[in-house]
């Protein structure tokens, strides 16, 4: 008996070779600079923040480099996987526009690029051929120790201040004779693959991390497991190996979690011979919390969910600009010299990357999400509000299409400027903020004058209603409010005003605060005239009577 006999009990149906891999997925005919990323997400859980920088600097490196960015669902965690997990990850990639160039997916059975399946689940052949392989070699074997050895291991391990894993003398079964390995199996005892380590704890390495720099590690010298038990699929660490070798992928973006796993991967490929992808460990993304800063939290976070921002109704730009101020530090004055590129065009740097944590902050997003939106024309703003309320605010959606033009309009005030408004941070709150233009919200709003005495609010308002005339100017309207606080005792220079009051009944701002809020119900408004031109005749007059009547 040998160790290819050992290897062929164990997987009887595996008859192709590494070479035959290696031929089905040749190298990729790209520049010599060009970058092949991968977002590699496991659907055990719903994308937050922590996948989605990786996931944008992987696509960015790719577009610049005249590169390819492709989607690998690393789902070989079984007992872990989230039903809808999968099929969210897709649509958050086509929410915010990172659309791979190779991708597969299950739900429709979809595929794209020539390096298929992008699904681990469906390599499983390919992970085994490679496994095989490294038993032949005499790099793997059979490890048969069941959970409650490997708990007393631990236990042990533990108590005397050890390394936790299987090395050395706790690495029981990693010179079991080939025939006694083969009579365990035909006795149908469940085992294990392990890599048969050849490192030695005390020996270091260097390894040059993109964003890091030079970094130095112990070599790693477990035997860790790359084959599990139950179904017969790789662990993460060599399917990583696997696809990223035959995907010839060029860089692999990850968080900083994984820099301990370094010793694993450059094992892996050196047993292999293969070369190793250029790593980006990227930093934890960090919050402020009050007088303390920590890492963001998916249970304390609402932010922290990528579904939150989608919710909130921010421009799917406005989010990548934010994470992007966080990405590298230059950013930001890159886009200020560069106001109307797309993000794609900027030289991402890993050296540019804080090596003390990413700082999100919620108030920059809203800041940026601000200018964004105040950029949009009227029928951007329309077009992106509309898109949102179809699917968060169905009786809205239905009043915007009932209104097109008139809230194109509404959405226009002090738009076309050098200064437009920034009132919308996200298109949730445009309603909130414009919902008085409406008559159906408008109907009834009980309208509260606060300190002033109704009997003048009745006179300000009939006086105004019998001079008020939909075609006057701005000029003129102003002129007339003025006219009026002539006749009524209401000053008109603020300045004179503030210095003697006594001789008035108050000045020009409460009549016009007196006239917003029986047609808005608001005392802070966009331009009034806007408002008044955008309402129209009827429904000012109409908003007016029904105020004096009562």
């Amino acid at each position: 008996m040998n160790r290819e006999d050992l290897a062929n009990l164990i997987f009887p149906n595996i008859n192709r070779t590494i070479k035959d891999y290696e031929a089905m997925y040749p190298k990729r005919d790209l520049g010599e600079n060009a970058r092949v990323t991968r977002f590699a997400p496991s659907p055990t859980g719903f994308m937050h923040i922590g996948h989605f920088m990786p996931l944008l600097i992987d696509y960015v490196l790719a577009r610049q480099s005249n590169g390819v960015f492709y989607l690998r669902n690393e789902d070989t965690d079984t007992s872990r996987e989230v039903e809808g997990a999968i099929e969210y990850i897709r649509h958050v990639l086509e929410w915010y526009h990172l659309i791979p160039d190779e991708y597969e997916y299950k739900d429709n059975g979809e595929t794209k690029g020539n390096y298929a399946p992008y699904i681990q689940s469906e390599r499983k052949e390919i992970y085994q051929t490679f496994i095989k392989h490294l038993i032949i070699e005499g790099s793997a074997y059979p490890c048969f120790l069941t959970k409650e050895e490997m708990d007393v291991i631990r236990e042990g391990q533990a108590r005397d201040k050890r390394r936790i894993g299987i090395y050395g003398r706790y690495a029981k079964y990693r010179d079991l004779p080939v025939n006694e390995a083969m009579e365990r199996i035909k006795n149908g005892e469940i085992f294990t693959i392990r890599l048969k380590s050849k490192g030695d704890f005390s020996r270091k390495f260097k390894f040059d991390d993109l964003a890091n720099g030079e970094m130095e590690f112990p070599e790693n010298d477990l035997d860790i497991p790359i084959m599990k038990a139950k179904d017969g699929l790789p662990t993460y660490h060599f399917a990583h190996l696997v696809d990223d070798y035959l995907m010839h992928t060029t860089h692999v973006v990850r968080g900083s979690e994984w820099v301990s796993s370094i010793p694993i991967h450059y094992e892996l490929f050196k047993t292999f011979g293969y070369k190793m992808p250029k790593y980006i460990h990227i930093p934890l993304i960090l919050k402020k919390d009050g007088d303390t800063i920590r890492k963001i939290s998916k249970r304390l976070d609402p932010e922290a969910r990528m579904t939150y921002y989608e919710e909130k109704g921010y421009p799917y730009l406005a989010v990548i600009e934010a994470i992007m101020t966080i990405a590298n530090s230059n950013y930001e004055s890159w886009r200020e010299g560069h106001p109307d590129a797309h993000f794609t065009e900027f030289q991402f740097s890993p050296k540019k990357m804080s090596s003390s944590g990413a700082l999100f902050d919620l108030d920059k997003l809203d800041n940026i999400s601000k200018n964004f939106i105040s950029r949009l024309t009227k029928e951007e703003v329309y077009s992106e509000v509309l898109s949102w309320s179809k699917i968060y605010d169905l009786e809205f959606a239905d009043i915007l299409e009932k209104y097109k033009d008139y809230s194109m309009a509404i959405y226009n005030i002090e738009r076309e400027q050098k200064k437009p408004r920034k009132d919308y941070t996200y298109y949730s709150e445009i309603k909130n903020k414009t919902w008085y233009m409406y008559d159906e919200y408008f109907k009834d709003i009980e309208c509260n004058f606060l300190e002033y005495n109704l009997v003048d609010v009745k006179v300000i308002l009939s006086e105004y209603k019998e001079i008020y005339n939909d075609n006057d100017t701005n000029e003129e309207w102003f002129n007339k409010i003025k006219e009026l606080c002539n006749k009524l005792n209401y000053a008109t220079d603020m300045k004179a005003y503030k210095l003697d009051a006594s001789g008035y009944k108050g000045s020009i701002v409460d009549v016009t605060n007196i006239i917003r809020i029986a047609l808005t119900s608001l005392t802070i408004s966009p331009d009034l005239y806007s408002i008044m031109k955008i309402l129209g005749k009827e429904r000012i007059l109409k908003r007016l009577d029904k105020i004096i009547a009562k």
